[in-house]
Formats: C-alpha cells, structure tokens, sequence
C-alpha cells in the first residue's frame, strides 16, 4: 500500500508539472501576441492538448487574473493583462524590478544595475528575478560584450543586435570565415556587373553607370546563393560593402533617391610589385623617359633588380 501510494503520489507530481508547463506555454503564445488568441490559435499551436483539458487550464488562468476574455470576430478571444499582475501576489518590489527591466528594451540590463537602481539585497533579487523568468515575464540573453554577466530583458524582445552581435557572431564567436565568404561574393557580383559592361555600345556614361549596383541588388544576389544560414539584411549587405570601400575595391556614391551605390574599382595598387622595383623609391624617376640622360635601358639599378 506504501508503494503503490507513493507511485501515486509521484504521478500526481509529474501530471501537475505537465500542467504548469503548458499554463506557461499558453502565456508565452498570448505574449507573443498582444492583441488576442483565440481557442483556434491555441489548437493549432497545442495540437496535443486534448480540448477539455485546455478549456480547463484557460478557465484557471482567467481565475488568476491572466487573461481578459472579449469577443472579436463572433470568437472568444484572450487577451494578456499588464505582466506586473502575472506574478500571485505581486508586491511592490516585483512591479519596480519589472519597471526597471521593462526601462532597458531590448538592449537589457545587468543584475548589478537591477540591484543599484531598486537598492534591493542580493538575494532578495535573486529570488524576484527567478519569479519572473519562471513565469517568463523575463528571460535571460547572453551578451557578446561581457559572456558571464546576465543581461535580464522581457521575455516576449528579440534582443538588439548589440547584445547579440547580429549576424556576424554566433555562440558568442565572431564568425570570420562566413565574413570572408560575404566579403568574397558582393566583390565577384560587383566585378561581374562592371564585366558585363564592357560590350555595352552607348557610350561611356552609360557603361559606367550600368556596373553600379544598390545595395538591395546586392542582398538579393546573396540571398539566391543560400550561402548564409542566418536571415541577412540589406544593413548587413551595407556593412560588408562598407568593409570593400576601405579596402578600395569599391566606389560608393549617394542615388538620387538618398540610397547608396556600389561599383567594383580597381586598386590604385593592384599588387606591391611596382613598388619593390628600384622606380617606386627613384627619385628622378620623374625625368626618366624613352630618350635622354635617364631611360629604362640605360639604367643598372633595373638590370640589377631584373637580374
């Protein structure tokens, strides 16, 4: 009788568990949308919840105070309440953590400037932070600035590209050899698109102003290539091109319309050769010509170098 008492006892646990996890599920799918979910809505996204066990968990939430239930479209609909009243028992100390975390966006904020600004004991936050993330109010992001500080944020932000890093890290890792690759295929486009100018019979003006491209043409020519396996941007594209106008394989001027656009250039120096050779550092080269006192076949320092 013992035994099988506590198998019972044990399986209560674990169905109680199963149900709390899916009351968070349900309020993370309502965060995620402030303007309503619908019963609908949460078939789909909770296929395996049988219906008298989500109209059941739904009428608990609405008895704690979760959700604000109204009408749209001939449909129950419920709406998520102000998250400083998700937590049972909200005191005033929670409502100013979250305030405070709610202040930061989506940039975040630290623990230690948490605990400077709600001047609230260490452990005390702890356990308030630990509320709120279990009831995901809040979550956790790391931060490419600082890895072992806790950046805390509300849970339904995606993070700024500053805590991050964007696209150009991941775990934390800036991602060299994938920017190399990006750095590689807008030069070869760029160089494709100047190449192609070359048959082009309408005149100089023309040809030149057919190898530039925008930026987006430059994003679209990436995106086709499926070479990346994050979401990229046309900011991102701008970045990398920004990268090829200080190397000075790349011109950029300002389009009418305020956008920007690029053209493959060739280098001032395509290659330090010329400047190894005894005319890069002569200081009367400038004289040097076909006829006269200084000429290329006269001169020993290049027979020198060539030998």
């Amino acid at each position: 009788m013992d035994m099988e008492g506590s198998s019972l006892q044990e399986q209560s646990t674990t169905n109680l568990d199963g149900l709390e996890t899916i009351e968070q599920k349900i309020i993370a799918l309502a965060q995620a949308r402030p303007k309503g979910i619908s019963d609908k809505d949460l078939a789909i996204e909770l296929p395996d919840l049988p219906l008298n066990q989500r109209a059941e968990i739904i009428n608990k939430l609405l008895q704690q105070g979760y959700f604000d239930l109204y009408k749209h479209g001939g449909s129950l609909s419920y709406r998520l309440k102000d998250p400083t009243k998700l937590v049972k028992g909200a005191d005033n100390e929670e409502k100013i953590v979250y305030r405070i975390i709610e202040e930061a966006g989506n940039k975040g904020i630290w623990t230690r400037d948490i605990r400077f600004k709600s001047n609230l004991m260490h452990t005390q936050l702890k356990k308030i932070l630990k509320s709120l993330e279990t009831k995901k109010i809040i979550k956790v992001v790391k931060s490419v600035a600082a890895s072992k500080k806790k950046v805390y944020m509300l849970y339904n932000l995606e993070p700024d590209e500053s805590v991050t890093g964007g696209a150009w890290y991941q775990d934390q890792d800036f991602e060299t050899e994938f920017v190399d690759v990006l750095n590689q295929q807008c030069y070869r486009f760029l160089e494709q698109k100047r190449e192609k100018t070359k048959t082009c019979n309408n005149g100089p003006i023309d040809a030149r102003n057919k190898t530039f491209a925008s930026s987006k043409d430059v994003w679209k020519y990436i995106s086709d290539l499926g070479i990346s396996k994050v979401k990229l941007s046309v900011t991102n594209m701008e970045m990398i091109l920004n990268t090829l106008v200080y190397d000075g394989k790349v011109e950029q001027i300002l389009a009418g319309d305020g956008s920007n656009l690029y053209r493959a250039i060739q280098p001032l120096a395509t290659s330090p050769g010329l400047i190894r050779t005894p005319c890069g550092i002569c200081p009367i080269r400038k004289q040097c010509c076909d006829d006269g006192p200084v000429t290329p076949i006269k001169c020993h320092y290049i027979r020198e170098w060539l030998d």
